[in-house]
Formats: C-alpha cells, structure tokens, sequence
C-alpha cells in the first residue's frame, strides 16, 4: 500500500476518532442543504480586495431591495478581508494581515470598524440578517506565512487555551507545510498538517469562530482544481457538519477541474468552480461550455453533497460595473461583454444550473443588467428544472447567402469556418481517470533519463513530449527535511542541465479561457515541483496528489450548441448558442427532441413555444424549430408540447 493510501486512511480514522465539537442541534438537517443552486452576490469582479464595511453594506441593502425578491439570499465579501488597504500592499504580499493571538485571520478594522475590539463580523453579519440575507466570505487554504512567521499556538476550540498533546503546546510552524503553499498566492498561505491533531485542532478553531460571527456561506479558496487538498476539504466538511449552524461550503479554484476530481469532493461540499476566473471577455465566456457539458452528461448537477446537494460552479457573473483581476481598485469601468454575449452566459449558467453570484457594484446596477439578473424564466430554469444537458442535434446555416450546411451530431464535434490549430498542454486530473496512464521512462545513459508521454494520436510530424528526470538533493541535516518523505520522487526538467523545474499549477490566477500549460522556475523544495513515477505508468504530483496528463487542445473559435431541459410543468426549454462571429441560422427538428426526451412521443404539430428574447411567440410549431442569431447571441425557447 502506498503512501498517499496510508495518508489518506489515516485521515478517515482520525476524523472519526478526534472529539466532536459541542452541537446542540444542527441548523439543516441531512438533505436539506443547497437544495437549489445558490444565488447571491460577490464583490471580487467591483472591488477586488478593497471592499471597506460601508461598501459593503450598501451592496447588501440594495441586494435586499432588488434581488432578494428574485432568490438572491447570500451577500459574500471576497478575499483579503484581513489586509490592511496601506502602500505596499497587494495580492501576494506579505506582513500587511491582521491576526489574532491563535493565528486566525482577523479582519481589518481601518475597512471593518465594527471589527475592532475582537468583534469580528459578528455586527455585519447580524445587519445583513436583518436584511432578510445571508452572510458569507472567502478564505484561503490552511495557514497564513504571516502567522508561521510569528510562531502563534494553536487555539483548542473544544477545551479552551492553548492546544496541548503529547505532553506539549503546539504552534503554527508545527503544523504549517511549507512546501505546500498557494500556487497563485505563495507567499500568502500554505497548507496545514491534517493527520496532526493540531492541524486539525487550528481548522477546527477557524469555523467554529466562523459560525460564532454568524457566517452562513464559505468560500474556500487554494484547495480544489490544481491545488487540490483532499485532506483539507475533508476535515473541513467535518467540521462543518459538526456546527451548531448551517453553512454552505463552496470550492475553488477551477483550473484543470474534471468530473472525475470533482467526483473525489462533491460530497464533501456544496459547490465547487469548474473553470478558472470568469472575467468579461467573450473567450471567458466560451470557454464553458464544454465543461458544463461534461458535467452534466457526468450526472453532477445537483449531485449530493454537504447535507444536502452540490453544484458545479461557473463562477460569477461580470456584468454590470466592475473593477480589473487582482486590482488595487474599486469599481471604475463597465463589463466589456456586448447584450448578446450577457444574455448567453445568463443563459448557459441557467440551462446548466449553475449557482448564480452577481459580480457587479449593486450601487451602479443599470436596468438591462437587472432585467437580465431578474428574468423569470431563467431563474425558474436554474432553480427547478431538471434533464439539463446539452442537445447535439442541431443545424447550422452559416451566414447570409453562403448555402453551407453545419451539422453538429454528437458530442465535440462542432465545427466552424475559422481555421484550427492543436496545441498540446499539461494538465492534471485524478489518478483513477482513464486519462494520465501514459508516461513511460526512457534511459539515455546510465546517469540520464526522460520521462515521456506516450502520443497515441498518430502522428509522425509531432515529437514526443518528453522532460529530463532528475532526483531530488536529498538533505544531509534530518531535522530539515525527512528524507524518507522523499524517496522516489523527482523533479522534472526541460532540458537537461538547467535549473528550472516543471510546475505542476500556475503561479498565477488563470481565468476561464486560459489552460494551465504548465511552467518552469527555478528548482526549489516545493511539493509542486516533486513528481513521482508510478509502475502503472501514471505520473503523481506531491503537491495535489493529482495525475498529469497531456491534453490536445483545439483552439476553436467559433461553432453552435445547444442545450435542453425540461420544467416542472412538462415544457421543454430549448437554447440555442452562436459562438460564430458571423450571423447564423441554427435549427432543430422536433422529432430530434423527441428523441432526447424519451417518452414524451412528440410529433410535428403538437408543440406551442414561444422564445425569450425576443419576446416572438411562435404559435403552433411544424416539423422544426428555427432562429437566426447575431454574433454569439443566443436564443432561449420555451414549447409547451402536448405529446
């Protein structure tokens, strides 16, 4: 049995053994949780970071105004809470963080007056329960550098003071993993030590003061996609069935997300990205919809989960007013997506159910935006419609006068005018997916060897991908490095002789429409850059214990889709995409529809529609149904059919 086996068991049994803590009486009960996929707003996409307790609350007031009416319940403040907005901090910088004296983040009382004191959020929480909300906000994985660097002891929640085991205090730097820090926020925070009682003992003391501000909605950032941290998502999910309070937990980031990883967490969360940052590009937007397909033909929406359902998610909505990715500024511009691309995205986060977060200063919210957030029927489809995938049978007119006929049958296959081109990217995926199972050594000499991919697309023009092995300088000095811990793991180099070393994730925030494609930097001890060879011919990285794979991407510019999903009264909803850049007719037959619904038995004649935006009621419908759409415009259908 290998080490990350033993690691992982070790896990289950100590959650199942350590104390739990004092609950009266659950808030949810088993089931009830996220019944629905959340719907709410965040401030990343208008404020960034910089968001201050006034600004916030008046987000939330008018979120009580004019969305909650509409189903939008949770109000989240994004990351850095805790930072002090002073010169010289950003992103990734370090020793500008309020902590308390057990190392938990507090946040800033220069931008959280009521803060001050100790109070935490507890007063803006209690004021956005007043507004009929919920409250909730983002965290990061693990531990701050900050409070490693001050050594703080470790909070017992359950006994109280210090935490003691083994005859000893324990304190951040016993259980901080230094090599196992937040790829896109290094020098910010790194992950804690899970099969430690301290470890878990510091997690614990973080919800449960979390629950004691009167938190609703968690935002659990650094530890899923190509950060993955099963260990720590575990504990936590334990943790919060362990509350006296009901809160949602919600997973990111996206990047490299598959269902088969996300079929390794859903059942420990409530919702969980599936992509990287959503801004306001067209590319963003088109980058989801493949992944939604595969979500829903993986039968994940609405799967269970935390005491209740999961949800893949999309990620918010960038419309509106809106700041720039990892800005020292507030809301100061308008989303770049043209009407047709917003009523898209609005389209395929509902079709495919996706939480909905609104993104945009709620202070600037113009009418078009709040029609959009507020249309009846999209909401209806997100909340409480059910078959939802996408629906292949479609055909394409492609521009006016052109006579050529695009038909997209089957999964992938959707083709377009533009020229494509592959391109061949690292990813990471679960081990026990069907896909890493292809790398192999090759040995030069008796001192050099490759690792390489074995390509089995076919062909003879494309070299092998293949990266230098080389064994990690294993420390003399014990009480640095463990050198058992080790043992058989490798960095990977691009070519031989050079000091730089492959990444497994970015060092950066990736949005939607970009791949991880890997990179190299300097060699250093980082779990990131520690890959391991197995026999089985997968390739494991330390830092997320994910498997590598080389994907082929196509950089596809444009094509059709669609999607269908049935309503609680028996219609059918039908969407249709443009992602071309030129007008196009797309069509579907009904007898096609009826095949995708089975036992519905619909013929020519027996549907009434109707289409959204356009506002066109279509009567009785004959053998198909039609529309021509603008540049990445979409068209939403709603046919009553009596078969």
């Amino acid at each position: 049995m290998n080490v990350a086996v033993l690691s992982s068991l070790f896990i289950l049994f100590s959650l199942a053994c350590f104390q739990r803590l004092p609950a009266k009486t659950l808030a949810v009960k088993e089931g009830e949780q996220a019944l629905f996929p959340p719907r709410g707003w965040n401030s990343y996409d208008s404020f960034s970071w910089i968001i201050s307790e006034e600004e916030f609350l008046k987000n939330a007031e008018i979120v009580s105004q004019r969305l909650h009416p509409h189903g939008y319940e949770y109000v989240v403040i994004d990351y850095l809470w805790y930072r002090r907005k002073v010169d010289g901090a950003f992103t990734d910088s370090v020793g500008f963080d309020v902590i308390d004296h057990w190392g938990r983040m507090a946040p800033d009382p220069g931008r959280w007056p009521s803060s001050d004191g100790g109070k935490g959020f507890t007063e803006v929480a209690n004021k956005v329960h007043q507004m009929g909300l919920k409250f909730g906000f983002h965290v990061m994985r693990g531990i701050s550098t900050q409070a490693v660097n001050a050594n703080t002891p470790i909070l017992d929640s359950i006994k109280g003071g210090a935490y003691e085991e083994a005859g000893r205090q324990w304190t951040a730097k016993d259980i901080a993993l230094t090599d196992r820090t937040c790829k896109w926020m290094p020098h910010g925070f790194m992950s804690v030590n899970t099969s430690l009682g301290a470890g878990r003992a510091f997690l614990r003391s973080l919800y449960a003061q979390y629950a004691e501000w009167g938190v609703d909605f968690v935002k659990h950032d650094c530890v899923f996609g190509d950060d993955l941290n099963i260990d720590e998502i575990t504990v936590v999910s334990e943790v919060l069935k362990e509350l006296d309070r009901s809160i949602v937990y919600s997973l990111s980031p996206g990047t490299s997300v598959t269902p088969a990883m996300a079929q390794k967490v859903n059942g420990l969360a409530n919702m969980y990205r599936i992509t990287g940052d959503d801004w306001d590009t067209w590319g963003d937007v088109a980058a989801h919809f493949d992944i939604s397909r595969d979500f829903s033909a993986a039968n994940m929406i609405g799967a269970g989960g935390l005491l209740g359902n999961s949800w893949p998610d999309m990620d918010m909505l960038p419309l509106g007013t809106l700041t720039d990715p990892g800005s020292n500024e507030g809301p100061h511009r308008r989303t770049r997506l043209t009407i047709d691309e917003q009523r898209t995205q609005m389209t395929l986060w509902s079709m495919a159910k996706s939480p909905i977060m609104f993104g945009g200063d709620m202070r600037d919210l113009d009418d078009p935006t709040y029609q959009l957030l507020a249309n009846p029927i999209l909401l209806e489809i997100d909340s409480s419609s059910s078959d939802n995938r996408e629906f292949p049978s479609v055909t394409a007119l492609n521009g006016p006068g052109t006579g050529k006929q695009i038909i997209s049958q089957g999964i992938r296959k959707y083709p377009t005018k533009a020229d494509k081109s592959d391109s061949r990217v690292l990813g990471l995926t679960s081990c026990e997916d069907s896909k890493p199972y292809g790398w192999s050594i090759r040995t030069l000499d008796q001192d050099l060897a490759q690792i390489c991919w074995n390509d089995d697309s076919g062909s003879r023009y494309q070299a092998p991908f293949c990266l230098y092995k080389r064994k990690l300088p294993l420390a003399s000095d014990a009480d640095t490095i463990d050198n058992q811990n080790y043992q058989g793991k490798h960095h990977l180099l691009a070519t031989y002789g050079m000091e730089l070393c492959l990444d497994a994730s970015s060092n950066g925030k990736l949005t939607a429409k970009e791949f991880n494609r890997g990179s190299f930097s300097p060699c250093k001890w980082d779990a990131n850059q520690m890959w391991v060879l197995n026999n089985n011919g997968t390739l494991l990285n330390s830092h997320s214990g994910l498997c590598a794979t080389l994907n082929t991407v196509q950089d596809v510019s444009g094509g059709i889709r669609a999607w269908i999903a049935t309503g609680e009264k028996g219609q059918i909803y039908v969407a249709f995409f443009n992602l071309n850049s030129e007008k196009t007719t797309i069509s579907a037959n009904i007898s096609d529809l009826d095949k995708a619904l089975p036992g519905r038995n619909l013929k020519e004649g027996s549907c009434k529609g109707s289409e959204v935006w356009s506002g066109n009621d279509l009567g009785t419908i004959g053998g198909s149904v039609s529309m021509a759409l603008e540049t990445h415009a979409c068209a939403l259908f709603v046919l009553n059919c009596s078969g």
